[in-house]
């Protein structure tokens, strides 16, 4: 069974959290109005789960490079699809320049 933390809660105890997923062995879900948005597993769940094999069509991101970033180039904006697929409901764009 996983525990429930709301994403609010989550955000200041963030370093507590992936101790009990670490060393605790513990699974976290965090939820936004009572719905589930993220889950914190450890690594060695992460690399049961990728052994258990995924779909061809799907791809798992591994890393985020660069979080905050300004840059607005096409390669690196989310798809229409991907914002669905992801359940992303806003982007962000940056300053406008006037």
């Amino acid at each position: 069974m996983a525990y429930e933390i709301p994403v609010t809660q989550a955000r200041a105890e963030l370093a507590d959290l992936i101790n009990r997923v670490v060393y605790g062995g513990e699974r976290v879900v965090v939820t936004r109005h009572g719905k589930p948005l993220v889950a914190l597993v450890s690594a060695a769940d992460l690399e049961r789960l990728e052994a258990l094999g995924e779909p061809e069509d799907e791809r798992v991101i591994s890393s985020v490079p660069s979080i905050g970033s300004t840059s607005t180039s096409t390669s690196t904006s989310t798809t229409g699809h991907d914002r669905h697929r992801f359940g992303i409901a806003a982007e962000h764009r940056g300053p406008e320049v006037r």
